[in-house]
């Protein structure tokens, strides 16, 4: 590897790395605006000018490869001298609006300005403005503000894939717009926010609403769909804020989806703040916590344990799972599911249910077969890592099944296999033109969507799944490429834990059709709203959650819980890792967190569970499950036989639901803003697709 002198220091560097890169290797800071690790070079901004030995003229240090004994200077007169005249044109037509900007405190601008500007200006000529560009309800422009840094571009054209921003004319004339004055379309908006170094991009919802001194932060995960994305959650004046990704590098790396960083002024709306019961007229009223829970115990006096049953939902976390399970069982429940969907899976293999390979296996697959899955609105963050392991070379992506809407098409080419599932079989006796590139594949995945197992057939569909990974070396010592891509955060922790059928039990197709038939006295639904609450018109139906939604219309008592920003609780990511959330403000009214109001409930039935603390129930974890002892780790998980390849398939063909991207869950059907989501942004899509097929 080369060695490079900088500022004195001798340093060796990466082969092929360049100034910067190394600089930053050797702890030597130097400024910069357009430059990014995750994005293609571009040297706009000229902020990273350093001065070489032999050189005529300083050089962008972001741009130029190291060569073997260069000499070079970052704080010299010459380096400094370039730096703060680059910082003086890009302040030339900035204005001077600190005050007011959204992202004072946080600019990037501002930073460098106090450590490398040089205190004045000598431009005295009028300053330009820049009309303001409409990129939609999530994404505010200040383009007046704008140096052409470039970063949201090369994001949404490399990263998200879409093509929607770029620069017309030139020079001093040069904005940054979207094409045909379109709005965003990539479910990856909002991170043009975190990348843009200046003011020009804010965040709309957020705009005027606080400043970074006033907010509290806490380290948190999210809960909107299944990876487990880390995030920060800003609270102020009792109540979110804003939330923004923190960095994971097996997980969303430094990205988030814009549901997960969106969606959360829906903590805020419809919320479930006291218990309620129905009256006699068939109406919810408040009424107290005492109230709630002694007309429960009247109704499971009057019952049994084989006409109770207990669903859990999408959100639901560990602990709270956990405890209503324990209580099912003392009460002689056996009907207990997490699965909303009524998905197939095996709890007792976990490599049924699980991204064996993890999420950061895409980054070495070389060939990935989708099956039924609509990535970008089920997993958008994976959608954009599997793109760029794509652009990489040396991969091939085919889908079986899968989105049949322009809108939803992923944005990077991909085999079509139709939508017949006697494509498996095909696969499996080789006569398929794809069984070539599977069988040439050195590490090749599987990643297997929801609603293909949600099917009748699901089980038979799983089950040629596993010969097929068996048959084409998926699965060997050192790579597992067999993948189940969960929707829910709730559900991987849910079948950690054991809350599936016990002996004798009914799944949730089974629990609903009894309960249609009168066969059922009670259902409990921790959080499940998901759900066709039509069915429960002959049951008493308990309700616990934090909105009221479905779930909640259809009860006969609510109890109030907590959202996820409100406790501190384990959940579990589509790849078995082992995440917490931490309480980041407390729930509103008398709502309680999950866990303590089932052990209250427990207690007033004469079911006294053996836990009184958090630590006690997530040592009750461990012992159900050793998983929950091995915190943010992922666990390597043993194949087994599963399925019934054996079966017949269905002739029905793969499809999938139409489920809204912005309102999939209680949280974003209370959302404002992803309410205006679904108004501009799908609208704006649709007719995109429209006028493509036109084309």
């Amino acid at each position: 590897m080369p060695k490079v002198i900088i500022d004195g220091q001798e340093v060796e560097a990466v082969e092929g790395g360049t100034i910067l890169q190394t600089a930053r290797q050797a702890g030597i800071e130097i400024p910069v605006f357009c430059y990014h690790e995750r994005l293609k070079i571009a040297g706009n901004c000229r902020m990273c000018l350093v001065e070489i030995e032999g050189a005529p003229k300083p050089v962008a240090s972001c741009a130029m490869p190291v060569a073997p004994n260069m000499v070079i200077h970052t704080k010299s007169e010459v380096a400094q001298k370039a730096q703060k005249g680059a910082l003086e044109f890009l302040l030339a037509h900035h204005p001077l609006d600190c005050p007011i900007c959204d992202q004072g405190g946080e600019c990037d601008l501002q930073d460098i300005t106090m450590a490398y500007g040089s205190g004045q200006s000598r431009y005295e000529e009028d300053k330009r403005a820049v009309p303001e560009k409409n990129m939609g309800p999530l994404v505010k422009t200040h383009m007046t503000r704008c140096i052409h840094c470039t970063r949201c571009v090369r994001f949404v054209q490399d990263v998200a894939g879409t093509q929607e921003l770029g620069g017309i004319s030139r020079g001093e004339d040069m904005e940054i717009t979207t094409y045909l004055d379109q709005v965003l379309t990539t479910e990856l908006s909002g991170n043009v926010i975190d990348l843009c170094p200046v003011g020009a991009l804010t965040s709309r919802p957020y705009a005027f609403k606080g400043r970074p001194w006033d907010l509290t932060k806490t380290e948190s995960i999210d809960v909107m769909d299944a990876l487990g994305s880390n995030i920060r959650i800003d609270t102020a004046y009792l109540s979110v804020q804003r939330i923004l990704p923190r960095l994971k590098e097996d997980i969303n790396e430094e990205w988030l989806a814009d549901k997960s960083r969106f969606a959360c002024d829906g903590l805020k709306r419809q919320r479930l703040d006291t218990p309620y019961k129905k009256n006699s007229k068939g109406h919810l009223e408040p009424c107290s916590w005492e109230e709630a829970f002694s007309l429960i115990a009247e109704k499971i006096k009057k019952s049994s344990g084989k006409r109770i049953a207990a669903l859990a939902g999408d959100m639901a976390d560990v602990e709270s799972q956990m405890a209503l399970l324990d209580l099912m069982r003392s009460l002689g429940s056996p009907h207990t599911d997490c699965r909303q969907d009524s998905a197939i899976s095996l709890p007792s293999i976990r490599s049924s249910y699980v991204f064996n390979s993890g999420l950061h296996g895409i980054d070495r697959a070389d060939f990935c077969l989708l099956i039924n899955t609509n990535l970008r609105r089920e997993a958008p963050l994976l959608a954009a890592r599997l793109r760029r392991r794509y652009g990489e070379g040396g991969m091939t992506v085919a889908s079986l099944g899968g989105p049949v809407k322009k809108r939803d098409e992923l944005t990077f080419p991909v085999n079509n296999l139709g939508a017949d599932p006697g494509v498996l079989e095909e696969l499996l006796d080789g006569s398929h033109k794809t069984c070539k590139a599977l069988k040439r594949a050195k590490r090749p995945m599987l990643i297997i969507g929801q609603e293909a197992l949600s099917r009748p057939d699901g089980d038979v569909i799983l089950g040629k799944l596993r010969l097929l990974a068996e048959q084409y070396n998926l699965i060997k010592k050192e790579w597992c490429g067999f993948n189940v891509l969960q929707k829910a955060a709730g559900r991987v922790g849910g079948l950690d834990c054991g809350f599936v059928p016990g002996d004798a039990g009914w799944s949730t197709n089974l629990i609903l059709k009894a309960s249609e038939r009168g066969d059922l006295d009670i259902i409990y639904l921790l959080g499940a709203d998901e759900l066709d609450m039509t069915s429960f018109k002959k049951t008493f139906v308990i309700y616990q959650g934090h909105h009221g939604d479905r779930g909640a219309m259809a009860a006969d008592v609510v109890l109030p819980g907590a959202a996820y920003t409100e406790k501190s609780a384990t959940y579990v990511n589509t790849e078995g890792r082992v995440q917490r959330t931490r309480k980041a403000l407390s729930p509103p009214g008398e709502a309680r967190e999950d866990w303590k109001i089932i052990i209250s409930l427990a207690k007033s039935l004469g079911q006294a569970l053996p836990y009184k603390s958090i630590e006690e129930l997530q040592d009750r974890l461990v012992r159900a499950n050793s998983v929950f002892n091995h915190l943010d780790h992922l666990t390597e998980n043993s194949w087994g036989v599963f399925g019934s390849p054996e079966g017949m398939l269905l002739n029905d063909p793969f499809i999938l639901s139409d489920t809204s991207y912005y309102m999939s869950d209680v949280i974003s059907r209370s959302s404002e803003t992803m309410a205006r989501c679904v108004q501009d942004i799908e609208q704006s899509k649709i007719e995109s697709g429209e006028k493509k097929s036109h084309d």
